[in-house]
């Protein structure tokens, strides 16, 4: 099955790179806990933003497309709880 492009995430993937260099910045400059702790919490939120953009994408498009297919549908709706619970 043709997966969706995901491309768009690009930029905002890059931005959160950047973040976790500047983290990493932060951390080699003994930069105060709380902000080091305040910086990780952005990049979590910013990872989570994108997973839920690529999970929607997946289920508009590939867990509609197994619609058709009964079995080909259990499987993608078993694949995304594996994926969720990890």
């Amino acid at each position: 099955m043709k997966n969706p492009c995901h491309k768009e995430e690009i930029p905002s993937l890059n931005r959160i790179e950047g973040q976790v260099r500047g983290i990493a910045n932060m951390i080699d400059d003994d930069k105060y806990c709380i902000d080091i702790l305040n910086q990780i919490k952005a990049v979590r939120n910013a990872i989570t933003s994108v997973e839920g953009r690529i999970l929607k994408k997946h289920m508009k498009e590939c867990v509609r497309d197994a619609l058709s297919d009964e079995q080909d549908f259990d499987d993608k709706v078993e694949e995304i709880l594996k994926t969720l619970k990890r």
